[in-house]
Formats: C-alpha cells, structure tokens, sequence
C-alpha cells in the first residue's frame, strides 16, 4: 500500500549531495542527523581507504544502500574493455565488503560516435560481469540516465532500454534503478515501472529545476523543481520497490551549503514532498 509520505528511516544521503565533505564527514553528519542508511561513491571510498570506510560506517550503525558507480563499459579496443571489466570486478569486490548489495551501473557513452555498437558492449559488459557480482551477493543496478548525458555518460537513456537488458538476467543478479531526475519526462515511465515490478534495486530523488543551471550539476532539492516525485515513489512502491530512498542531488549551490544544514533540509523536504 502506497503511503502519502514515505518514512524518515527509508533516507539514504548518497554521498555526491555533499561532495564537499569527505566519507568520514558524511558518516558522521548522517549519525548526527539520525539517518539510517548511506551510499558512498568509490572515489571518496579510495580517499579514506575500504578497510576504514567498512569500520566507520559499521560502528556509525550505518547501512549501505548501495555503492556508485561500476559501469562504463564501451571502449574502442578489446584491451580497455576488459581493463573497464576489471575495474567492474574491483568496484563488485568494494560493494560487498562494504556490505552493499548493489553495484549502481553508469554504463558509459559511446567512443567513437557507434552508439548501437556502445550498446552492445553494455550488454557484453554486464553479461560478464553478471556471474562474478552474484558471486559475492551483489546485484547490478542499471540506471537509465537522461539523455543529454548519452555523449559523455551512458548510451542506457530509458528505463525501457534498462528493463530490456534486465529482463536476460535472473532478477537475484540484474535489475534496475529508478531515478527521478533521468526519467521523469519518459511518456511510457508509469508503463516502464510496472514493467520492472520485482525488480527495481534503487529509487533515487532529487528535482528538475527551470531553468537547468548545469548540465551535469543541475540538480534541484525536492520540491525546488516540476518533477511528480510523489507519484513516481507510489508507482515505484506498488511495483514492489520499500527499500531506501536515495536522496541523490548534484548542485554546486548546495555543495556549498554546510553539510549538516543540506542533511537537515532533506528531512524536511523528504516528507514534504517524496
């Protein structure tokens, strides 16, 4: 049963809506906060080392919803693909000594302009990678990105494309992830959702803001945009999806906010209006 408000304790902070701070920082405002979950990116992950970002987050009493990003795999050479492959397998390893269950996949652009090769290669990428992240408890996440980000990002722009690639894996290996910001516009998205029924992995939040100030950092605070991000939720739990929310928002604006007043406006926009 969809509710009109989702609960406080479903709020996982992905780390990049406060890329000013550092993981330890972003543990610590979460335990301040009384936020219950977390989403690291790997990059604050190395600064910290895994070890120690295992031992912070455990002794926070921090959960990890999940670990972005693996993907990228198209590449113009066999000898990059794998080394992308590779480096696929590393981020499989982190997430689960991390003990994130999922791997959220930005699937990479296409090098040479061959977008329906780029295409392929994703669905070589995961093909391989698929069998290696079950291995350690660790499912994919496919996220659909909005397509202006097709040239430099992810050739993978619609759910439709995400829950195609999805449907060839086993649900317990592959499925996909929700964000409101890559797919709000899509005419077929409610279609999109049921569709992925049983098998979304992650539902992420921000707002579409007019006008976009950035390509990449443009995003908005729920509320501060036109996106139905309620609806969206509801749909998303009806298709069977009562994980955590990731609160995912990319904004120089807001990165230059203290940490602790962003965590706080979340709250209460979070009830307000996800």
């Amino acid at each position: 049963m969809s509710k009109a408000s989702p609960s406080l304790q479903q709020i996982s902070h992905n780390q990049i809506t406060t890329e000013n701070w550092s993981l330890k920082e972003a543990i610590e405002g979460c335990a301040r906060a009384d936020i219950q979950w977390i989403a690291p990116w790997r990059h604050k992950v190395h600064e910290l080392g895994l070890k120690e970002s295992k031992r912070m987050i455990r002794d926070a009493g921090l959960q990890v919803s999940s670990l972005c990003r693996g993907g990228m795999f198209p590449a113009s050479t066999t000898a990059k693909r794998q080394e992308n492959l590779d480096d696929n397998k590393l981020a499989v390893e982190e997430a689960a000594e991390l003990g994130a269950d999922v791997l959220v996949l930005v699937c990479g652009a296409a090098p040479d302009k061959d977008i329906d090769t780029s295409r392929k290669w994703v669905e070589e990428g995961i093909e391989k990678l698929a069998p290696f992240a079950a291995s350690h408890g660790v499912k994919l996440g496919i996220e659909p990105l909005h397509p202006m980000y097709a040239a430099d990002r992810s050739v993978i722009v619609t759910l439709n494309q995400a829950n195609t690639i999805a449907e060839k894996f086993s649900p317990d290996q592959v499925g996909v992830i929700v964000d409101v910001f890559h797919v709000w516009w899509d005419p077929h998205l409610y279609q999109e959702i049921e569709r992925a029924a049983g098998n979304i992995l992650g539902f992420h939040v921000s707002d579409w803001i007019v006008p976009v100030p950035d390509l990449f950092k443009g995003r908005g605070m729920m509320g501060d945009g036109v996106i139905e991000i309620r609806r969206i939720r509801q749909a998303v739990e009806k298709a069977g999806y009562h994980g955590p929310i990731e609160v995912e928002i990319i904004n120089q604006s807001i990165w230059d906010q203290p940490g602790d007043d962003v965590l706080a406006t979340i709250k209460d926009r979070f009830l307000k209006h996800v």
